[in-house]
């Protein structure tokens, strides 16, 4: 699992394992995450309607960077 989450956040588990964190730890901190930033560069709200289409676990706290990353593949489609 840890390696899965890491495929996706790389910068988040490096830096988590960085600060110390426990491979547990880290996996809490940021499988969701992962989850959520796999389905945005997917693509799979590419062409949502409206705010209420999108799923409700559709959204999690990202930082600058990850959001960066997000905007870059909308970009590419």
């Amino acid at each position: 699992h840890c390696l899965s989450v890491r495929a996706v956040c790389q910068q988040e588990i490096d830096c988590d394992r960085g600060n110390g964190y426990s491979w547990k730890i880290t996996l809490l901190r940021n499988y969701w995450k992962s989850k959520v930033k796999q389905e945005w560069l997917s693509g799979k709200y590419s062409n949502i309607p409206s705010q209420n289409s999108l799923p409700e676990k559709s959204m999690y706290p990202m930082d600058v960077d990850t959001w960066g990353e997000i905007l870059e593949a909308e970009l590419e489609r």
